[in-house]
């Protein structure tokens, strides 16, 4: 091997390579890269929170008209249910579900972080309460047609009866008018009217007389008929009347008063029963005698049956001669 294939000590070394420029810019672009990515990063989360905003804007949004909707659909309600009472009594009764639906949804949607899910429910359970309140508008329809129906109905009975009791009303007064008519038309009717004073002798034979202090009673006597006047005991009313003007009570003879039909009420000396049977004519005779003596006079025998005067009389009484 020559010499000159070997370099000399004393030869020059070529440069070093300066690698600085690269480090640095790969440094640089890194850096770049960095804030780059910092940047987009920063970018996309700023999206991503305007996208969050928006949402959540939307959903209050959301929120505030399901809370009107609500709220409407309550007042609405409350209304129909103060206004009708069966409708507030069926909503009570029948619809007990309600109550737990309205207190659902005011719970969504008071919410302050609700979701959209939320939101969905109480959406659901509006849109649900809503049809429960149109099924009331229909049951409230009904019960309107039915009470007007009713009132109809009412009105109409009410003109049936108000027709009928004066119809009622006409016949019980032509009934009355009637009855009175019969019951007039009944009253005994008398003739052939006698009174006589009786002396009744020692022996027990009886003689009229005309002298006062001969008089032991009175023999009233008169004949009755009335083909109106029903079968059955007929109550005769006398009053008889002394000289002086007043009526002859005796408690023996069941003296009292009556209620004539002209005379108002009237004093009565004697009631006396009869048996008569209708369409016949009947022989009245009775007796009266008074515990007094007889005075001289005019007596009046008056008879009322059925509240009418049927009949009177009179006798006069002389006074006694010497030998009387």
């Amino acid at each position: 091997m020559s010499a000159s294939n070997y370099p000399s000590a004393s030869s020059p070394q070529p440069p070093k390579k300066d690698n600085r420029g690269i480090i640095y810019g790969v440094l640089i672009a890194a850096l770049l890269g960095t804030w780059g990515y910092i940047i987009y990063d920063k970018s996309k989360t700023k999206e991503v929170i305007q996208q969050k905003d928006v949402q959540y804007a939307s959903l209050d949004s959301i929120r505030n008209q399901l809370s009107t909707d609500y709220q409407a659909a309550e007042i609405r309600l409350d209304k129909m249910t103060s206004e009708n009472t069966k409708l507030d009594s069926l909503v009570k009764t029948r619809d007990k579900d309600v109550a737990t639906m309205r207190s659902r949804i005011k719970t969504l949607i008071s919410k302050q972080n609700a979701s959209a899910a939320d939101l969905a429910e109480a959406r659901k359970l509006i849109n649900s309460l809503n049809s429960k309140i149109e099924e009331y508008v229909v049951e409230i329809e009904r019960l309107q047609g039915e009470n007007k129906q009713l009132t109809a109905d009412k009105v109409q009975l009410t003109t049936e009866k108000a027709q009928l009791t004066d119809t009622l009303n006409q016949k019980v007064t032509e009934n009355k008018d009637l009855t009175s008519k019969v019951d007039v038309g009944s009253t005994l009717n008398a003739s052939n009217f006698h009174i006589a004073a009786i002396n009744e002798k020692k022996n027990g034979k009886e003689s009229e007389t005309s002298k006062a202090k001969r008089a032991d009673k009175f023999r009233v006597s008169f004949d009755v008929e009335n083909r109106l006047s029903i079968t059955g005991t007929k109550e005769l009313y006398v009053v008889v009347t002394n000289p002086d003007g007043g009526v002859v009570k005796e408690d023996g003879l069941g003296s009292g008063t009556v209620t004539t039909r002209e005379d108002g009420d009237k004093e009565f000396t004697n009631k006396v029963s009869i048996d008569y049977e209708q369409g016949k004519r009947k022989s009245v005779s009775f007796d009266l005698k008074q515990t007094d003596k007889y005075k001289p006079g005019t007596y009046k025998v008056e008879v009322y049956q059925n509240g009418f005067k049927i009949g009177e009389g009179g006798v006069t009484l002389k006074k006694g001669g010497i030998f009387g």
